[in-house]
Protein backbone atom coordinates (compact mmCIF):
# COMPACT_ATOMS: atom_id res chain seq x y z
CA UNK A 1 0.00 0.00 0.00
CA UNK A 2 1.29 3.01 -0.98
CA UNK A 3 0.04 6.09 0.98
CA UNK A 4 1.38 8.66 -1.51
CA UNK A 5 0.22 7.32 -4.68
CA UNK A 6 -3.07 7.13 -2.37
CA UNK A 7 -3.18 10.79 -1.68
CA UNK A 8 -2.58 11.62 -5.54
CA UNK A 9 -5.49 9.21 -6.49
CA UNK A 10 -7.49 10.75 -4.33
CA UNK A 11 -11.26 12.83 -5.38
CA UNK A 12 -12.55 15.01 -3.18
CA UNK A 13 -15.88 16.93 -3.42
CA UNK A 14 -17.67 19.21 -1.21
CA UNK A 15 -21.12 19.87 -0.46
CA UNK A 16 -22.81 21.86 1.93
CA UNK A 17 -22.64 20.65 5.41
CA UNK A 18 -25.58 20.99 7.84
CA UNK A 19 -25.10 21.58 12.00
CA UNK A 20 -23.65 24.66 14.04
CA UNK A 21 -22.14 27.30 12.06
CA UNK A 22 -24.86 29.98 11.69
CA UNK A 23 -24.52 31.95 8.53
CA UNK A 24 -21.21 29.97 7.66
CA UNK A 25 -23.43 26.81 6.92
CA UNK A 26 -25.53 28.36 4.33
CA UNK A 27 -22.62 30.49 2.35
CA UNK A 28 -20.02 27.24 2.41
CA UNK A 29 -19.56 24.04 1.12
CA UNK A 30 -17.59 22.77 4.62
CA UNK A 31 -18.80 18.55 3.75
CA UNK A 32 -16.13 17.08 1.90
CA UNK A 33 -16.18 13.22 0.74
CA UNK A 34 -13.44 11.96 0.15
CA UNK A 35 -13.60 9.26 -2.69
CA UNK A 36 -11.04 6.49 -4.35
CA UNK A 37 -11.58 4.34 -7.20
CA UNK A 38 -10.26 0.98 -6.17
CA UNK A 39 -9.79 -1.47 -8.99
CA UNK A 40 -8.53 1.61 -11.03
CA UNK A 41 -5.76 2.32 -8.44
CA UNK A 42 -2.28 1.79 -8.79
CA UNK A 43 -1.00 1.85 -5.09
CA UNK A 44 -1.93 -1.53 -4.13
CA UNK A 45 -0.93 -4.90 -5.56
CA UNK A 46 -3.47 -7.01 -7.07
CA UNK A 47 -3.78 -9.37 -3.76
CA UNK A 48 -4.04 -5.73 -1.66
CA UNK A 49 -6.85 -4.88 -4.30
CA UNK A 50 -8.95 -8.58 -4.09
CA UNK A 51 -8.80 -8.12 0.05
CA UNK A 52 -9.88 -4.69 -0.61
CA UNK A 53 -12.56 -5.59 -2.52
CA UNK A 54 -13.53 -8.35 -0.39
CA UNK A 55 -13.57 -6.55 3.20
CA UNK A 56 -14.83 -3.05 1.95
CA UNK A 57 -18.07 -4.33 -0.75
CA UNK A 58 -20.26 -3.10 2.07
CA UNK A 59 -18.56 0.15 1.63
CA UNK A 60 -18.72 0.29 -2.32
CA UNK A 61 -20.50 1.66 -4.94
CA UNK A 62 -21.32 -0.46 -8.06
CA UNK A 63 -18.82 1.46 -9.85
CA UNK A 64 -16.26 0.52 -7.41
CA UNK A 65 -15.81 3.58 -5.15
CA UNK A 66 -14.85 4.03 -1.71
CA UNK A 67 -16.21 7.18 0.21
CA UNK A 68 -15.88 8.48 3.13
CA UNK A 69 -17.47 11.66 4.48
CA UNK A 70 -16.37 14.41 7.15
CA UNK A 71 -18.57 17.26 8.36
CA UNK A 72 -17.70 17.69 11.73
CA UNK A 73 -15.19 20.65 11.35
CA UNK A 74 -16.26 24.32 10.20
CA UNK A 75 -13.42 24.42 7.67
CA UNK A 76 -12.98 22.53 4.57
CA UNK A 77 -9.51 22.12 4.79
CA UNK A 78 -9.95 20.28 8.57
CA UNK A 79 -12.82 18.07 6.80
CA UNK A 80 -10.44 17.09 4.03
CA UNK A 81 -8.31 16.17 6.33
CA UNK A 82 -10.30 14.64 8.66
CA UNK A 83 -11.73 12.69 5.80
CA UNK A 84 -8.24 11.99 4.35
CA UNK A 85 -7.37 10.50 7.28
CA UNK A 86 -10.76 8.57 7.84
CA UNK A 87 -10.20 6.76 4.46
CA UNK A 88 -6.69 5.75 5.05
CA UNK A 89 -7.10 4.56 8.75
CA UNK A 90 -10.03 2.20 6.82
CA UNK A 91 -7.80 0.81 4.26
CA UNK A 92 -4.89 -0.30 6.68
CA UNK A 93 -7.23 -1.66 9.08
CA UNK A 94 -9.24 -3.44 6.06
CA UNK A 95 -5.72 -4.91 4.86
CA UNK A 96 -4.77 -5.97 8.67
CA UNK A 97 -4.87 -10.60 8.24
CA UNK A 98 -6.48 -11.58 11.57
CA UNK A 99 -4.66 -14.11 12.94
CA UNK A 100 -6.81 -18.05 12.89
CA UNK A 101 -8.07 -19.01 16.95
CA UNK A 102 -6.09 -21.86 17.45
CA UNK A 103 -8.22 -23.16 20.47
CA UNK A 104 -6.35 -24.84 23.15
CA UNK A 105 -7.05 -27.38 25.84
CA UNK A 106 -8.40 -27.17 29.31
CA UNK A 107 -6.06 -27.14 31.68
CA UNK A 108 -5.60 -30.11 33.49
CA UNK A 109 -5.92 -27.99 37.74
CA UNK A 110 -9.00 -26.60 35.61
CA UNK A 111 -10.29 -30.04 35.16
CA UNK A 112 -9.47 -31.65 38.49
CA UNK A 113 -11.12 -28.29 40.55
CA UNK A 114 -14.46 -29.20 38.40
CA UNK A 115 -14.11 -32.92 39.35
CA UNK A 116 -13.38 -32.58 43.29
CA UNK A 117 -16.59 -29.48 43.14
CA UNK A 118 -18.31 -32.07 41.82
CA UNK A 119 -17.18 -35.01 44.71
CA UNK A 120 -18.01 -32.39 47.19
CA UNK A 121 -21.17 -31.94 46.13
CA UNK A 122 -22.16 -35.39 45.70
CA UNK A 123 -21.23 -36.13 49.46
CA UNK A 124 -23.18 -33.11 51.22
CA UNK A 125 -26.14 -34.69 48.90
CA UNK A 126 -25.48 -38.21 50.33
CA UNK A 127 -24.69 -36.83 53.54
CA UNK A 128 -28.33 -35.68 53.07
CA UNK A 129 -30.06 -39.34 52.64
CA UNK A 130 -32.29 -40.44 55.84
CA UNK A 131 -30.32 -43.63 56.85
CA UNK A 132 -32.10 -46.81 56.71
CA UNK A 133 -31.60 -49.69 59.25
Amino acid sequence: MNIEQIKKELIYRTSRSGGKGGQNVNKLETKVEAVLQLPDSQAFSPEEKTILLAKLAHRMTAEGLVAVVNQTERSQLANKVLAEKKLLALLQKALVQVKKRRPSKVPAHVVRARIEGKKHQSEKKANRRSISM
